[in-house]
């Protein structure tokens, strides 16, 4: 190949090639880390979720032993 049809390729096509290269590059660590991110939320919700599993139930024995229509009836 003739080298002078080559220069316009190597000043031009080369470097947008190489920044489109790493701009998808960045841009796929930025997904990674909004992905992480999300996971990390899904987790502490799981344990938030655990922490209030029995606090239903908790509070129903709580309003039947302090209502007073709960004690009338006794």
């Amino acid at each position: 190949m003739n080298p002078s049809a080559l220069q316009p390729f190597l000043t031009t096509a080369l470097p947008i090639m190489f920044t489109v290269l790493i701009a998808a590059w960045m841009n796929n660590q930025g997904i990674d880390g909004i992905h992480k991110r999300l996971d990390d939320i899904i987790v502490r919700l799981g344990r938030i979720e655990t922490k209030l599993d029995n606090h239903d139930e908790r509070i129903v024995r709580l309003e039947e032993r302090t209502s007073p229509l709960g004690r009338v009836g006794r």
